[in-house]
Order: C-alpha cells, then structure tokens, then sequence
C-alpha cells in the first residue's frame, strides 16, 4: 500500500513549475560571494518560486545555511524545502577548501553514511543549519552504482533496510515530509522501487532534451505508482544551457561532454535555429510536459541565471519545432512535448 501522498512541489506563483536548486549556492566550481548567493535567494522568493533544494554536499553545508538564512523567517507553510541524505560532515580544521568539485567550503569533512544512526543525524544536522524544525522533502542522495562501484549491493540493501525505514520514522515524528532519493541514475531508482515504496524523485540529467534514459522504464513506473518528480540537471550540466555552436568546451554529467553528446546537442542546436527557440527554452520546457514530472529544479550562481530560467520558462515555443526534432530522431516517438 503506497505511503499517503506528503510532497508538495507548488513551483512558483505565477504558474510556472520551477523550483530553485542549491548546488550552484554551494560554491560548485566557483565561489559566490554570501550577498551574491542571498540576492539569487530573494530574487527567487519575490518571483514567487517557492520550491527549494539543498543537500549537505554543497559546499559542506554551506548552501544549507544560506538557504536558511534565507527562508526561517518565512512562515513555514509557505514554502517546500528538500535536503538529502547518505553524507555525514565531521568538523576538520585541517579540511581542504576545495572538495568535491566546491571551492571555499566550510571546515568539514565528508563520510559516506546511510545507516539508521547516520540518517537521523544527517537530517538533523541538515535543520539545525538550516533553522528549522522540519524538511518537506528528504532525498537520499547518491546511492547508486556509478558513485559506489562494488560496494553498490551493499549501499543498495542498506538504503533499503535501513535509510529509508528512518526516514519513515522521521516522518512520523514529522521531521520529515515526503521520502525520496535524490540520484543522477535511473537504474537505482528502479532498484529501489522493486523494494520499497517512495514518495518522489528528484531526477538530475536521466531525462532531459537530449538524454532519455528516464522514458522508457521509469517515468511509467512513476506515474503508476504515484511517485511524483521534481528534476534537476535539465541542462545536463551545462552543455544544454551554453550550446556547442558557439565554441569552447562543453560539460555533460559534470565532465568534458564525450563527441557523441556534442553531435547531438549540435543538431538540436541547429533545429533551435531554424525555429527561432533559445536552446535554453526547449531545455527548461520539454520535460515538463511528462506527467510523472511536477517541476523543473535549475541553479542559478546571479540573479541573471535565476531570471533567464524564468523567462525561457515562459517562452512560447511553436508545435512545428517540437515536430521537427522528432522527425529527425532527436526526441523518441512516445516521449511527450509541450
């Protein structure tokens, strides 16, 4: 019997289905100065975004705090707020500034930790630098394959014997609202599905303009089974957002982009062209029109990242675009457009 639906994902209050993610307030890959990163967060919340992730990854719980800063003094219904778990800090004076892709972090160090013990402290480390006394979403973060390698089996059993019956117990105690994983790979979420009931997903990169690993399997299963979808890495970290016509050195999954997503990316770019639509608009847009996905998650380092999302959001985009890229292969017959 599927657990009573907890998650809220209201999007922003014009009607758009966006949501602000934490990673880029974090210091991923470059430092953003503490008025920068508050500035992103008010301009989100006067637009109207009311959607929030962070996750004590970024920045080594530098992004928690800065969300919180921002958010505690709203009335606490007025927002959805998600972090994650699976990673425990340990304060280290001796710690690097730069881990894990993040530079300036706090002086902590990282542990990978999905026990019972391990999750009730990551969540409730997570609210006390946050300020709060409850999340409405925790994602457990990173539990797949690809991060784990051999050890996966464990980790898979582990997240399913204990991580997410703590969770379940935290939202009894109502520490926590909807129970889900926050993960870049569709193979774990499936896994995890064959075992056990979830709320929601956040999704990064696995279904995107150009990646649509999510299609076949797991969006159907969602919508079957009620899990809702927020998703990230839309932009599938970078090379949907910058394009590859314009030169320099694209990024995909975090990484240089292998060729093959470079042509790929390069014919969407052209069939934008052609239609007059800002990659960046079909990006933001396209997934959106799956029905097991509720909102789009996408970073911003400036106000101006945070306000060019919005208004590629709202860009109209003609039909006959849409149709173009599926008659050319570039987006699967059964996957749906907006």
């Amino acid at each position: 019997m599927p657990h009573a639906p907890a998650t809220r994902f209201p999007g922003c209050a014009d009607g758009q289905r966006l949501g602000l993610g934490g990673a880029p307030l974090g210091n991923l890959f470059r430092a953003v100065p503490e008025d920068h990163a508050q500035a992103v967060l008010a301009a989100a919340l006067a637009d109207g975004c009311r959607s929030f992730d962070t996750a004590p990854h970024y920045g080594n719980g530098l992004s928690e705090q800065r969300f919180g800063q921002a958010l505690r003094a709203l009335p606490r219904e007025g927002f959805v707020l998600s972090s994650k778990v699976g990673r425990v800090l340990s304060p280290d004076a001796r710690a690097a500034r730069a881990q894990n892709g993040y530079v300036d972090v706090l002086p902590f160090t990282q542990r990978w930790d999905y026990s019972a013990a391990g999750t009730r402290r990551s969540v409730e480390d997570s609210l006390q630098r946050l300020g709060l006394a409850r999340l409405d979403v925790a994602y457990v973060h990173d539990c797949d394959a690809a991060t784990h390698g051999a050890a996966y089996p464990q980790v898979r059993a582990q997240v399913l014997g204990e991580t997410l019956p703590t969770l379940r117990t935290l939202q009894r105690e109502g520490l926590v609202g909807a129970v889900g994983l926050g993960v870049n790979d569709v193979q774990v979420c499936l896994d995890v599905l064959a075992g056990a009931e979830l709320d929601c997903l956040l999704l990064a990169g696995r279904y995107s303009l150009i990646d649509h690993g999510a299609l076949a399997a797991l969006l159907p299963l969602c919508v079957a089974r009620g899990v809702r979808i927020a998703l990230g890495g839309v932009f599938n970290s970078g090379i949907l957002a910058t394009g590859v016509l314009g030169g320099g050195e694209p990024r995909f999954n975090y990484a240089r982009a292998p060729q093959a997503w470079i042509e790929r990316t390069a014919a969407v770019e052209r069939t934008c062209a052609a239609h007059g639509v800002p990659l960046r608009a079909a990006a933001l847009q396209f997934p959106l029109a799956h029905p097991a996905v509720d909102i789009v998650v996408a970073g911003a380092q400036d106000v101006a990242q945070w306000q060019d999302s919005r208004a590629m959001l709202a860009h109209a985009i003609p039909a006959a675009f849409w149709q173009a890229l599926r008659a050319q292969g570039l987006l699967p017959a059964q996957a749906p457009t907006p």
